[in-house]
């Protein structure tokens, strides 16, 4: 960018030394570490500009997120001979509650004394589902009308922390147990997936503010799952607020990771029936005694839950950028990179079922992020 040198910050000797963890003695005397000295700045300086303007942006995609006020539902029904085990509506949450979802409904699924399930859906819960199963000696058949690439769970922006998953003040006792069962369970199994295989891996994560307060929402209650939690001041970040909140998470590229449970899925026996299910009576003709429905927002016709409502949620993708390894959250926006792109969000327009991109939150989207990284400031040394 044209004016990216006038946004340089030169730091003061002290503040440099300070930020090297070195001693003004030692400094003087030449004990300095016998690496390039930029290596040694604090990581939480070092981090790359993303650069964002319109003739890098290579696709915009929209997705819409199942979310139910009162939180997901996992729960058995009974229809005359076939047993339905529901597993949906997770919100913004949905591939980082996957696995933990999936064991919830896998152990109602096991209750029945089946071996032999229809699992309705292809994207992150169904997958998991199906593979969880697997592994519990079932015979599972998944039906859906969409694969990945095609699925939602393909457009999450999958940073593992379950937001936007319901409203506080609507849960019950039962759920928000449920809730916490589901989230401990999916970060422990995610762990399990760190590597290029499945494409998971830690990486840092900050949050700007501009005030100084400790940790809310799930950061703060839960920090056993948000490791190195750390609030960085002035001086200790390049942001252009007064502060940062850096933690590391899980971060899940949906385009790796779901092809390679697919292939789990396949090369374990699993058969897929590409089709699509339009009422329960097609969900009742299955051949398969068991049922368990991770269709999303589809569970609002299938099997009418009216409180099942989307979110759309909109992203930009600029071209990849290598050098940048960190994820930024700034008012309501978000930046996270994949080796595919970098993904520039967010929107958050509930009840809204269009799938079409808006021009005007493409470009709200690129101004906000454009306005913090050209003022992200380097060190200069």
């Amino acid at each position: 960018m044209k004016d990216e040198k006038k946004s340089v910050t030169f730091f003061s000797r002290r503040v440099l030394l300070k930020t090297l963890g070195l001693s003004v003695a030692g400094a003087i005397t030449g004990c300095t570490p016998n690496k390039p000295l930029l290596m040694s700045v604090s990581r939480h300086l070092r981090l790359a500009r993303v650069r964002v303007s319109p003739d890098r942006v290579i696709r915009t995609v929209v997705g819409l997120r199942p979310y139910r006020a009162s939180g997901f539902v996992v729960r058995a029904d009974r229809f005359d001979e076939k047993t339905v085990v529901h597993n949906y509506g997770h919100g913004g949450g949905g591939i980082t509650l996957s696995w933990g979802s999936a064991h919830l409904a896998a152990e109602l699924a096991g209750r029945t004394g089946h071996r032999q399930a229809a699992v309705l859906g292809c994207g992150a819960l169904g997958l998991a589902t199906a593979r969880l199963l697997q592994r519990q000696g079932w015979m599972a058949t998944i039906y859906a009308r969409d694969l990945p690439p095609q699925t939602t769970s393909n457009i999450a922006g999958a940073q593992w922390s379950p937001t936007s998953v319901f409203d506080p003040g609507k849960t019950s006792a039962e759920f928000d147990e449920q809730f916490l069962q589901a989230m401990r369970l999916s970060y422990r199994y995610f762990q399990d997936m760190v590597g290029d295989r499945y494409g998971v891996r830690w990486v840092s994560n900050y949050i700007l503010h501009d005030k100084s307060a400790p940790p809310g929402g799930l950061v703060g209650q839960h920090p056993e799952m948000y490791p190195e939690t750390l609030l960085l001041g002035p001086g200790e970040h390049p942001f252009p607020t007064p502060y940062a909140l850096h933690y590391y998470t899980m971060f899940i590229e949906p385009a790796v990771y779901l092809n390679a449970v697919l292939r789990d899925f396949l090369e374990a026996g699993g058969k897929i029936m590409v089709r699509e299910l339009k009422s329960r009576e097609d969900v009742l003709a299955l051949t398969e005694p068991l049922v368990v429905n991770c269709t999303g927002l589809g569970a609002y016709n299938l099997f009418g839950d009216k409180e099942l409502t989307p979110i759309k949620g909109q992203l930009t993708v600029l071209l990849p950028q290598h050098d940048v390894d960190y994820l930024l959250i700034h008012q309501g926006f978000y930046m996270f990179p994949r080796r595919d792109g970098i993904l520039l969000g967010g929107t958050f327009d509930q009840g809204n079922w269009n799938l079409e991109p808006d021009l005007e939150a493409e470009h709200r989207i690129l101004d906000a992020h454009a306005d913090v990284f050209r003022r992200m400031t380097l060190p200069t040394l």
